[in-house]
């Protein structure tokens, strides 16, 4: 028997749908996607064509990123009559849509597809899809679930849509818990519930789990797999055999997954099929229902233990990303940890059900947490190793793999400190830090010239690269030099260590220290009366992936005042400050700000060096650190009271445009999407772009805008901080 009680053959034409296709959104260009305009337009053209439903009855909703009239519309010449009747995707629009015009209509089948971001409400797990519209503060969408749940009531009548489709490629991941991500509440009521009515749901994705977007394609992977499917077959064809559809696409699916080709990627939920039936994976033939994977009480307890009164570790990101990835699963899209203690992201975790072996997600997170996260503390390493394996034991769970090794970067520390006698020069010593910290040079007796400690530092340099070749040639790569870190008085912070000199290559060559290695500047010492405040934020930093709204803060001149480093010290955030700041009082004033606020991470511009005052080690006017002066000489190239910010064109440079260029739209980049975690390696790719630019020769399709060479990247990271006895 057919599964829709045998509909007329006029199915097709009394069939109606909403197809959306959402690609920009007004809350940010980082949201903007591009594939979903397309996929829209492909199901409206197989609903037009071979599915045989009339143009006049398919109400078309696009917000593209190009202009409309550059997508195909040729598919069909009832494609085509569409041009000229579809809307943009606006949240107005979608309600005139659902609750006014398809009501009023007479048909036997609505269909529903949607394609864009989605994001399920965190109490009743309603998919809500933002609108085009969506913005900060507010963002409209459509609550799916609340519309569906209307459209079963007396609200329509009685006598038509006996039959609802809803057919969603949209990921239904977390909606954000940040304040800024206000969705609020759409709950569209309704009337009594009419008998008879029939709703099959497909999504292209469980709750918790990102839908792949081919952004280079233009299209979805679950539109791929519907479109195939469909074929050529009439609306009542398609619609009468959704099931087996679903079916199919599943399998399909589980197959990417089981050649290791798509771990990441969506398995599909389905709701129930036209029989109202249950239509779950473990009615698909030969599969085995999926285990449940949960901790049971026994865990909780031991984790209870455990986890009381610890801190969250530098390493528990990490941890949350490989627990998905150990059991097999997708990870969430949305960045950050769900929780500010490890037992609420543990219990994160344990909601999700776990991966497919029945492996509770908890348990991987926690097998990281020893190996990376015990910081010294073997005793409670080992405690945790026996919570693995006893709950690997009691729950019958299969092994897990190694957690991966921690990423190591070798850096070479310099730390200078101002005579107390006000002499000329710094007393300087050099460490080397990769597993553990080995003391490699330290200047003796009277302080020395800055050209001194370059000297010494291209030495020390040059005996380190020889001794990781020869582990090299021996097959024990220690490895090389990344990352070089000075440890300066406040009143060197703005020094070009950068552009110091150092061989490259044959014949004598140089190239600035900033080209060849990651090049930051600290300053620990005005870290004693903010310590709090400064290792709260990088820990809050690291659990966020170094990505978070609200983790970077551009400050112009305007905000430059004496109420700005109580500002960012109030809360965890920001862990970054950009300084957009024209003159040198202004710059100076904001690093007062951000070492005053406990900010670990911050970016400006150098001042230009002046004519007749050289920026390099050991010049006359390199911060009073030459033969003329003592440190900090007044009005100096070095200082940060000098005209930093301001570019050779006399505006202030735009740092974010720098680290993260526009995107296709032309819209300026959004500090929330800046990795700050890579901001050393980002900065040193920028200055090696000016470097190449300042030599004449392209880069790209896009030179650097001026300034790249003469950036100042603030690093401290008091995870890395040595307390060292006074070198005077």
């Amino acid at each position: 028997m057919n599964p829709l009680d045998l509909p007329p053959s006029a199915l097709g034409p009394r069939t109606f749908a909403l197809v959306a296709g959402v690609e920009t959104y007004e809350i940010s260009r980082h949201w903007n996607l591009r594939g979903p305009a397309r996929d829209a337009l492909r199901f409206a053209g197989w609903l037009t064509g071979p599915g045989g439903v009339p143009p006049g009855h398919v109400r078309l909703l696009l917000s593209p990123l190009d202009d409309p009239d550059s997508l195909d519309w040729s598919a069909s010449a009832a494609l085509e009559a569409l041009r000229d009747t579809h809307r943009p995707a606006t949240e107005a629009n979608t309600k005139s849509v659902l609750f006014d015009e398809l009501p009023a209509c007479d048909g036997d089948v609505l269909v529903i597809f949607w394609a864009g971001h989605g994001y399920t409400e965190p109490h009743r797990g309603d998919l809500m899809l933002p609108s085009a519209d969506a913005r900060t503060g507010q963002i409209l969408h459509l609550n799916l679930d609340s519309a569906l749940r209307w459209w079963r009531t007396s609200l329509v009548k009685r006598e038509v849509f006996r039959y609802q489709a809803a057919l969603v490629d949209a990921c239904r991941v977390d909606a954000p818990r940040e304040a800024r991500w206000n969705f609020g509440a759409n709950d569209y009521g309704g009337g009594a519930t009419v008998p008879g009515r029939r709703q099959f749901r497909l999504y292209a994705s469980r709750e918790g789990e990102a839908a792949k977007n081919d952004a280079e394609r233009g299209a979805g992977r679950f539109t791929e797999e519907l479109l195939a499917e469909l074929g050529e077959r009439p609306v009542r064809e398609a619609v009468s055999g959704l099931a087996d559809t679903a079916r199919s696409i599943h399998r399909t699916f589980l197959g990417l997954r089981a050649r290791g080709e798509g771990w990441q990627l969506p398995q599909f939920v389905v709701d129930r099929n036209w029989d109202a039936s249950s239509f779950l994976d473990d009615d698909v033939p030969g599969l085995a229902p999926p285990r449940a994977g949960r901790l049971d009480q026994t865990a909780w307890d031991g984790l209870g233990e455990l986890f009381e009164g610890r801190d969250l570790p530098r390493c528990a990101y990490e941890a949350y990303l490989w627990a998905f990835k150990a059991a097999g699963c997708a990870a969430p899209t949305r960045g950050g940890l769900p929780g500010d203690s490890l037992l609420e992201v543990a219990q994160d975790l344990d909601e999700r059900h776990g991966g497919p072996n029945g492996m509770p997600l908890a348990v991987p997170f926690v097998r990281f947490l020893a190996e990376q996260g015990a910081a010294g503390d073997e005793r409670w390493a080992a405690r945790v190793l026996d919570w693995v394996r006893a709950t690997r034991e009691r729950l019958g769970l299969p092994a897990l793999p190694p957690p991966p090794p921690p990423a190591r970067t070798t850096a070479l520390h310099v730390r200078l400190e101002t005579p107390p006698g006000g002499e000329d020069g710094f007393h300087a010593r050099m460490w080397l830090r990769r597993e553990a910290t080995e003391h490699i040079w330290e200047s003796e007796g009277e302080p020395v010239r800055l050209d001194a400690v370059r000297d010494a530092l291209v030495r020390q340099l040059g005996a380190a690269a020889k001794a990781w070749g020869a582990d090299a040639e021996a097959g024990r790569l220690s490895g090389a030099v990344e990352r070089i870190e000075f440890h300066v008085p406040y009143e060197l912070l703005d020094l070009d260590f950068d552009q110091w000199q150092v061989p490259r290559g044959p014949g004598g060559r140089t190239r600035p220290l900033g080209v060849v290695y990651q090049v930051v500047v600290r300053c620990p010492q005005e870290r004693e009366d903010t310590g709090a405040e400064w290792r709260g934020k990088w820990r809050w930093l690291w659990a966020q992936g170094g990505r978070h709204p609200d983790a970077v803060r551009v400050v112009a001149d305007a905000d430059a005042d004496d109420g700005l480093g109580m500002e960012l010290g109030a809360g965890a955030a920001p862990a970054c400050v950009l300084a957009h700041t024209r003159t040198g009082a202004r710059t100076s004033a904001v690093v007062e700000a951000v070492l005053e606020g406990g900010v670990p991470v911050a970016l400006w511009h150098r001042a230009p060096t002046r004519p007749g005052r050289s920026g390099g080690a050991g010049g006359a006017g390199a911060a009073g650190a030459g033969a003329g002066g003592g440190a900090g000489g007044a009005g100096g190239a070095g200082s940060v009271g000098g005209a930093g910010g301001v570019g050779p064109d006399g505006s202030a440079g735009d740092l974010l445009a720098l680290l993260a260029p526009a995107g296709e739209d032309g819209r300026p980049p959004d500090p929330g999407a800046l990795d700050v975690l890579a901001l050393p390696a980002r900065v040193r790719a920028v200055r090696r772009a000016a470097a190449v630019a300042g030599a004449g020769a392209p880069v790209g399709d896009r030179r650097q805008p001026p300034g790249g060479d003469r950036l100042v990247l603030l690093w401290d990271d008091p995870d890395d901080t040595l307390i060292l006895r006074s070198l005077a």
